[in-house]
């Protein structure tokens, strides 16, 4: 889990406005976050399956709000990789 100071680090860095909590790239780069913690988790503990479930739940919500942001605005959704680091 991330800590309130880490969530409001990554919310300042992606927002698009002054009051942005919620956008898809805010949404995005929390879940990234998440995961790396995750799988750094996971990597000293191979058979926490529980987390392991969790993981390829977060894993398939980013999917599915990456998608969303490419079929809406495709240059947000470019920046917005570039920025996390994700591949294609």
């Amino acid at each position: 889990m991330l800590s309130v100071k880490e969530k409001e680090k990554i919310i300042s860095k992606y927002k698009l406005h002054k009051l942005d909590t919620g956008s898809s790239e805010v949404q995005i780069a929390l879940l990234s976050e998440e995961i790396k913690q995750l799988l750094a988790h996971l990597k000293k503990s191979p058979k926490d399956l529980h987390s392991k479930r969790g993981l390829l739940k977060m894993i398939s919500k980013r999917r599915k709000l990456l998608k969303y942001l490419e079929n809406e605005d495709e240059k947000r959704y470019n920046s917005i990789i570039k920025k996390i680091g994700i591949k294609k």
